[in-house]
């Protein structure tokens, strides 16, 4: 696996084998860093946290994942650069090249982080953008294995808003490694035809499926995992009520795990990319209720969700060391 000097925009920047290769590099640096072992792979290096949205995971673990190795990040709130207002992506983006080592971008348009790698002449990753979020499916497919073992062959259900970045990227994701996905969803959230057709095409190559299905009871049958998302989208403008409506007979629930079929023989896990609207602790849930996930389901013993949020850290590690890196891997 050669990734010096690449970036990723969406998960179609990388090949089968270097997907799984990121996901090998995230197991050796796990191990390295439950051994309280601290590196210097990053040592020197400088990353630009460039972020239109807020955070708590992509930030953390990016911060995290650098220092781990020796090196260190800056966080940009775009509220207080010029970006996009007084300045342009494509200036912004010469600028911040020729002073750090590495952007990690979380924001709105895809269009942006493109034009960040066209222009900064150093990595970019996609923290997150309204399409795709290809650094959270890396950290989802490290815990599906981590609690599944080889992940030829599994599933992988998911549940919510079919159209949403993390319904895209997962899809995709899911097609590398050879993983069969059904995407349970009203057909008014469906993906879109072109990214169904991209990612069969990928999945006919590895030997599993993607399938779209509008019935959550029938979709989630075999899952190994069942994965599932807020309901509303940051900064997406509808109407919370008739979302909720919508999506009421896809919340994630225990008669539904049940119907994955392998609940009783503990061949099953959640997954939730957080954070989570599953009690009454938001000012959401406190009109509605649990929305996407009930409080049963998120604080079962098969969730593995702040697993996933650990491997956040290790998975974007792994992507740092792979493109910034000066050793092989």
């Amino acid at each position: 696996m050669n990734l010096k000097g690449r970036s990723l925009t969406t998960l179609l920047d990388l090949s089968d084998e270097e997907l799984l290769g990121l996901l090998n590099l995230a197991d050796e640096l796990k191990i390295k860093k439950r051994a309280g072992v601290r590196g210097e792979l990053l040592a020197g290096k400088l990353i630009a946290l460039l972020f239109e949205k807020s955070s708590t995971r992509t930030r953390c673990a990016a911060i995290a994942a650098a220092v781990d190795e020796g090196g260190s990040a800056e966080y940009l709130d775009v509220e207080k650069t010029h970006l996009g207002k007084k300045e342009s992506v494509a200036d912004t983006a010469r600028v911040l090249g020729r002073m750090f080592d590495g952007i990690l971008f979380r924001g709105y348009k895809q269009m942006t982080v493109e034009t960040l790698v066209k222009y900064a002449g150093i990595p970019v990753w996609n923290g997150l953008t309204d399409d795709h979020h290809p650094t959270q499916i890396l950290a989802d497919l490290m815990t599906l294995r981590e609690s599944m073992g080889d992940l030829a062959g599994l599933k992988i259900a998911y549940l919510g808003d079919g159209r949403n970045n993390v319904a895209s990227s997962l899809m995709l994701g899911c097609a590398h490694a050879g993983v069969n996905f059904v995407n349970c969803t009203p057909p008014e959230l469906a993906p879109t035809p072109e990214l169904i057709k991209t990612a069969t095409a990928i999945a006919s190559r590895n030997n599993c499926t993607v399938s779209v299905d509008a019935d959550p009871e029938s979709g989630v049958q075999g899952a190994n995992a069942v994965y599932t998302d807020v309901w509303i989208s940051m900064g997406e403008k509808t109407s919370v009520g008739a979302r909720v409506e919508l999506l009421r007979p896809y919340q994630v629930n225990m008669e539904l795990m049940r119907a994955t079929g392998n609940l009783e023989t503990e061949r099953v896990i959640l997954l939730h990319c957080l954070p989570a609207f599953h009690d009454h602790n938001t000012e959401v849930t406190d009109i509605c209720g649990a929305l996407e996930v009930t409080d049963e389901v998120f604080e079962s013993p098969f969730s593995k969700v702040f697993d996933q949020a650990e491997n956040r850290v290790h998975t974007t590690k792994a992507l740092m060391v792979a493109t910034m890196a000066d050793v092989d891997h």
